[in-house]
């Protein structure tokens, strides 16, 4: 099948040296807290393997073909989010309308970064804590004062907000090949091997059979509806797909790298590292009587526990925290980038203008979240929900299943079938089994977590 040809592009934009650059980019817009705080927990809330196996079964079914979508996407398009859903809107023969696409990515992204940032300055702290030995001998009363104490401080936690932001905008004015590649070039790589790490500390000094036996043992009893759809909206959210940033990224990468292969590659990659920082964690937990059923608080008030209760614990924790806040910083450049690309393609001001113009919005919206945990935390504008709860139920509850809805949509029912094709440049029925997702399967199921999240369907 012949390529189309490519959508000419009137301005200079940036291209990734190779598939691998891009690769490790995208793993590492993907790779975040989610993988390390969000899905163990969750995990261990929903049944251990049973939660597993369902959502690597939606990675597969769903993750990975919405994300050739954007991917598909973006390279058609060969510009930023907004413009770029205009542009192929456009070449279908549709409405121009169809940027509001792009809109609600960008939106999502800064509104996104704007509590990330804070959560990722919780992460910071507590690797000085780790470093300063707090974690030794602590219990779990102790543990929950620490949390709610530093929680208390509006100062400490707008420093680190600061802190994490400052460091993110600061990779990102650089541009693509000095800023994004060479940081993710760094990250990845370091990332991988602090998890393989912390695996290898917590099979010699956890409960690493145990933990191997919770997550990968069968246990069809525990895939209930609840965790069947938890399992879909984790492996929809975890591989970053609906806000635009697998959108531009894709934006940069040559017309000869394989969509479907570099696709699986990071959703592979993406799903190791979330896979492996669930059997050290465990491991941990198992070993030392806790329960995985913590939720939220594991990492900052569960496993401080563990690490102040083992040999070389403080160091470990430290090293730990440091991953975490690798995976937190991979994912925050990803988060400005729709909006800085857009701010370059369609006005005067230079990349590093425009990164800093964003930062600074987001530090002001991230000022209020952190100021949401103490004392603005009786301010609650809709629905009893604090500033911080708002801003996280409109991103992920909203905007990102919406974005990733109408860009399925969109490629399935308004985008050429030829155009598709020809970008994706696989067999002809590995492209009617996607199409068959994508106009299908991924739209339904993201139907469901709508319906699940505002209570439709119990």
């Amino acid at each position: 099948m012949a390529k189309a040809a490519a959508p000419a592009v009137t301005i200079h934009r940036g291209a990734w040296r190779s598939r691998w650059t891009f690769v490790l980019a995208t793993a590492g817009s993907a790779i975040g807290l989610g993988n390390i705080w969000k899905f163990p927990y969750m995990t261990g809330m929903n049944g251990g393997s049973a939660f597993v196996l369902v959502y690597l079964l939606c990675i597969a079914l769903v993750g990975i073909p919405l994300m050739m979508c954007e991917i598909m996407l973006g390279r058609r398009a060969q510009r930023n989010p907004v413009d770029g859903m205009a542009y192929l809107a456009h070449e279908a023969g549709h409405s121009r309308q169809w940027r509001w696409v792009g809109i609600l990515g960008v939106l999502a992204g800064i509104l996104i970064l704007a509590f990330y940032s804070v959560i990722a300055g919780w992460v910071l702290d507590y690797i000085v804590r780790a470093a300063d030995g707090a974690f030794q001998g602590m219990n779990g009363v102790a543990a929950k004062q620490q949390f709610e104490e530093f929680l208390a401080q509006p100062l400490k936690l707008i420093l680190w907000h600061t802190v994490f932001l400052g460091v993110t905008m600061a990779v990102v004015s650089r541009g693509l090949s000095a800023g994004l590649e060479k940081a993710n070039l760094i990250m990845m790589p370091a990332l991988f091997a602090i998890v393989l790490l912390m695996v290898g500390y917590s099979v010699a000094v956890g409960n690493f059979t145990e933990s191997a036996r919770f997550m990968f043992s069968p246990n069809f009893s525990l895939i209930t509806p609840t965790a069947v759809l938890s399992a879909l909206g984790h492996a929809f959210f975890t591989l970053s797909i609906g806000m635009g940033a697998v959108m531009v990224y894709g934006s940069y990468l040559g017309r000869h790298v394989s969509i479907a292969r570099t696709t699986l590659y990071i959703a592979l990659t993406d799903t190791s590292i979330g896979l492996l920082a669930g059997l050290a964690i465990f491991s941990l937990v198992f070993a030392n009587g806790l329960e995985p059923t913590a939720g939220p608080g594991l990492i900052f008030q569960t496993l401080p526990i563990a690490f102040g209760a083992m040999p070389g614990g403080n160091t470990m924790g430290m090293l730990f925290f440091i991953l975490v806040a690798f995976a937190a910083w991979t994912s925050a450049i990803s988060l400005v980038e729709p909006a800085i690309a857009w701010i370059t393609e369609n006005s005067s001001l230079s990349r590093k203008q425009a990164t800093w113009l964003i930062g600074f919005t987001d530090w002001l919206l991230g000022i209020a979240v952190a100021l949401s945990f103490n004392r603005w935390s009786d301010i609650r504008p809709i629905a009893n929900l604090s500033l911080f709860d708002l801003l996280d139920k409109l991103t992920t509850n909203i905007l990102l299943p919406l974005g990733g809805l109408t860009m399925a949509i969109f490629a399935g029912w308004v985008m050429k079938t030829t155009h598709a094709a020809d970008e994706l440049g696989i067999a002809p029925h590995g492209y009617q089994l996607w199409r068959f997702i994508i106009r299908y399967i991924s739209p339904l199921a993201i139907i469901f977590i709508f319906a699940y999240l505002f209570g439709w369907i119990a």
